[in-house]
């Protein structure tokens, strides 16, 4: 492309000079052929019009008139002679020939007959005729012997059209002469173009090469190429490129491969460690399940003041430790990759009732109202990930808000294809530009000094990574000092009515009181068995306890069937939960309400509790969710 260009500007160059010299060659040479033939043209008319008056002067002086016709029809045959006429003494014709309608001498010197003859192209030439230059002696002469008079005129007319026609074919000549000029002058300009871009193309051809990473030495190099030197010193930087390029090329596979143990080194670390973390989600949470057991019934007992203010803090560390080990073990559990997304069709309004009974007791502590309000909509969605999601929503609103109000709504989208479950509060609000940052791990806007009651900046970090597990949307609208909004928005289910009705069958309103409630609870931890024991008979439910199926069978064969069993999943090495509710059922012969508590949150468990249809609490479990699902079993 390059060359081309340098070509075409050089051509023109050359071309340029040369078309002016072709130009100016050819007008001189065309002006001089017309004035040749403009000159011949005018001594051949004049020729004719004296050989005309010379032939006729013999004709003229004797009057015969005959003579004089044989010459004017004589002269009329030349080529483009129109009319040949000639006058006497007295101007009158006396002989003609042609086309000519002049019938006297005054004729032609009175009128524009010249003129209009020369806009049809023909010529008027007149000559005098005159006497033989012979002296003739006349004795009856008045005057002497030199005395010369006119006998009359000639008049010849010429056409035009001849001279015209020569002219053009001068022309035509011209231009052919021109145009060969200008195609030999643009010949040699592209050849000298050539030769003089040629070395500059096969110069910027090796740069482009090396520009583009191909260092390969150039072949061909003549011996008689005027930028030789050059193309042999680029040969050679390319050689030096080549050479630095593969040790390069090894420095960085050597870099990469180092960078790549690295990096395998720190992510098997990462995910040792949120396999860790999830492995051992069970005995983390069980030492906390017991302590806020213990707690709770610690709460319940008479103190004074000051022991009741060291027990309410006391609680709430507990709540705070426990809010920080689901967020730690929810966060290894999505580094880990051990989730299973289980979509279905979820009942949003049932999902929202499970988030008020959660946290509301955790609004009204703060003087904040929590108004949850009821909805008919349904989703596309996995129910333990999205309440997850919300109750972190939930809980992030309640605690960036000092007062007024926590709402959360669901609705349908524009076009009715999507459900948004939005949650506003009248917080603090988020400026612009921290917007992404609070989804980061670990990052928190208000809580500069630590203050571990905010929690640690987990919660909104699992709530986009599950919303993007799961295919969720989530859209934030925030101001300073005007609250926020955080949306989730997802694809809209339709309506389960058997689903619908059976929840509705059941409402919160007829939850009972649960005061003596014979409960069964199976727990082979000695802290977590009493702690909970404690508690239940605090709240006036009498409890039988075992650490095996074995001993749950001794206690169902000794006493009445209880109300309800609470079991661990975790019975010892070879015992589970689900086996040993499924076994005290077939021994008591009928569905006794039973409810699961573990600290496990593998999808293996989760998906065997599923297909055993039992409820589930998640250790550490909170006194008043325990409580909340005591009141269900017992209706």
């Amino acid at each position: 492309m390059m060359g081309r260009k340098i070509r075409t500007r050089m051509a023109l160059a050359a071309t340029l000079p040369v078309s002016l010299v072709v130009l100016a060659i050819v007008s001189i040479f065309w002006q001089g052929r017309v004035q040749d033939l403009e000159a011949s043209y005018q001594q051949r008319v004049n020729l004719l019009a004296h050989e005309v008056a010379l032939f006729s002067t013999y004709g003229l002086f004797s009057g015969n008139t005959d003579n004089l016709q044989s010459v004017v029809k004589e002269i009329q045959r030349e080529p483009g002679v129109k009319s040949v006429l000639v006058f006497n003494s007295d101007g009158n014709v006396v002989a003609r020939s042609g086309e000519a309608t002049l019938h006297a001498f005054r004729e032609l010197q009175s009128s524009d007959y010249v003129a209009r003859q020369r806009q049809r192209l023909i010529d008027v030439q007149t000559a005098q005729i005159l006497p033989f230059a012979v002296p003739i002696d006349d004795m009856f002469s008045q005057g002497g012997p030199n005395q010369v008079t006119t006998l009359g005129n000639a008049l010849v007319e010429v056409s035009r059209e001849e001279l015209e026609r020569l002219k053009r074919e001068a022309l035509l000549t011209a231009i052919w002469i021109g145009l060969v000029g200008m195609l030999l002058g643009g010949l040699l300009a592209y050849r000298l173009g050539n030769w003089v871009v040629g070395p500059i193309v096969r110069i910027s051809n090796m740069v482009k090469r090396v520009g583009e990473g191909n260092f390969a030495i150039w072949d061909e190099v003549k011996d008689d190429d005027p930028l030789r030197e050059l193309q042999v010193s680029l040969n050679q930087m390319a050689k030096r490129l080549s050479w630095g390029r593969d040790e390069l090329e090894r420095q960085v596979e050597t870099v990469t491969q180092a960078l790549r143990l690295k990096k395998e080194q720190a992510e098997s670390a990462t995910l040792a460690k949120s396999r860790f973390l999830a492995a051992a989600s069970h005995d983390l949470r069980q030492p906390s399940h017991a302590l806020g057991m213990f707690v709770a019934r610690l709460g319940q007992l008479p103190m004074d003041a000051q022991m009741r203010e060291l027990v309410d803090n006391l609680e709430i560390s507990v709540q705070a430790m426990q809010d920080l080990l689901d967020g730690l073990l929810d966060l290894s559990r999505l580094d880990s990759g051990n989730i299973q997304v289980r979509i279905s069709s979820v009942d949003l309004n049932e999902l929202l009732s499970s988030v008020r009974s959660s946290l509301s007791s955790m609004a009204e502590a703060k003087g904040l109202r929590l108004r949850i309000r009821p909805t008919r909509q349904w989703a596309f969605s996995d129910a333990a990930l999205l309440q997850r999601m919300l109750v972190n929503l939930v809980i992030n609103a309640i605690r960036y808000t000092e007062q007024g109000t926590v709402l959360v709504a669901c609705r349908p989208d524009a076009q009715g294809r999507g459900v948004r479950i939005e949650v506003w509060d009248s917080g603090i609000g988020i400026p612009a530009e921290h917007h992404e940052d609070i989804f980061k791990e670990f990052y928190q806007l208000s809580n500069r000094s630590g203050d571990r009651n905010f929690g640690m900046g987990l919660g909104l970090n699992i709530v986009q990574r599950s919303a993007a597990l799961l295919g969720h949307r989530i859209a934030l609208r925030s101001q300073v000092g005007c609250g926020t909004r955080f949306a989730l928005m997802m694809e809209s289910a339709p309506r389960l009515l058997p689903m619908a009705q059976g929840s509705e069958q059941a409402p919160t309103a007829q939850l009972g009181d649960i005061g003596g409630m014979q409960v069964l609870l199976i727990e082979d931890n000695d802290n977590a068995r009493e702690a909970v024991k404690g508690l239940l008979e605090s709240w006036g439910c009498s409890v039988q306890v075992a650490s095996s199926l074995a001993e749950a069978r001794t206690h169902l064969s000794n006493a009445a069937i209880p109300d309800v069993i609470l079991s661990d999943f975790h019975l010892g090495s070879t015992e589970n939960g689900i086996q040993c509710i499924q076994a005290l059922r077939e021994m008591a012969g009928q569905p006794i309400p039973a409810c699961l508590i573990s600290g496990d949150t593998h999808d293996d468990f989760l998906t065997s509790v599923v297909a055993a249809d039992l409820p589930l609490l998640h250790k550490p479990v909170r006194p008043a969710k325990l409580r909340n699902m005591l009141r269900r079993l017992k209706v």
